[in-house]
């Protein structure tokens, strides 16, 4: 199943450069993106949604548990009917992908005939969008598209399409706005990007 690629540039002024840097356990990260640039972005990616998927009354399934914050946020800007359930997936140790992708809590919903969106916090190598859409395929849904936050589109690895991103970031690795360093920094409202281990 292919879907349209929407790239969006990021404007340089999005990248801040003039706020604090904070520690977060032994790691040190710099101010990338301020949650107002965030939620303008989520409100751009909700309208196009609004537009797409009227009358569809799409299930959103969001990835736990980076995307928690992202999908609240997605769901409360959609005037559309739509739906939410969740799913988990693990493919993180500290900043690095394990390359192991396990399914922690399924779906219970029957999505058959459904419009599915998936829901992510942030689309890397691509490996885990593949896997979901390959087990969710087998559920015959109508249709299923990805939604993500962020997106590396230097690290993709494999053939995927992703509809709906609000952010292209580079290959920096980020917390906050719901995404984590070993599950710390999740609630930062503003998100920030790991310093180099020799500029620390």
């Amino acid at each position: 199943m292919l879907f349209a690629l929407l790239f969006v540039t990021l404007p340089k002024h999005i990248y801040q450069n003039n706020m604090e840097t904070i520690r977060i356990k032994d790691k040190t990260f710099r101010p990338l993106i301020t949650e107002e640039q965030i939620l303008e972005r989520v409100q751009q990616v909700a309208d196009r949604i609004n537009n797409d998927m009227k009358d569809k009354n799409p299930l959103l399934l969001a990835v736990l548990n980076g995307s928690f914050i992202f999908a609240a946020d997605l769901m409360r800007r959609l005037t559309i009917p739509c739906e939410i359930s969740f799913v988990k997936l693990a493919s993180y140790q500290g900043t690095t992908s394990t390359g192991t992708i396990k399914e922690v809590i399924g779906i219970n919903e029957d999505i058959t005939g459904r419009t599915i969106l998936i829901v992510e916090d942030i689309v890397e190598s691509g490996l885990t969008m593949k896997r979901m859409i390959e087990t969710l395929g087998t559920r015959n849904p109508k249709s299923i598209h990805i939604c993500t936050l962020f997106q590396k589109p230097d690290l993709l690895q494999v053939d995927l399409d992703v509809e709906y991103v609000a952010i292209p970031i580079p290959n920096d690795f980020i917390v906050g706005y719901g995404l984590d360093y070993d599950q710390q920094g999740r609630q930062l409202r503003d998100v920030y990007s790991l310093v180099s281990e020799e500029n620390q």
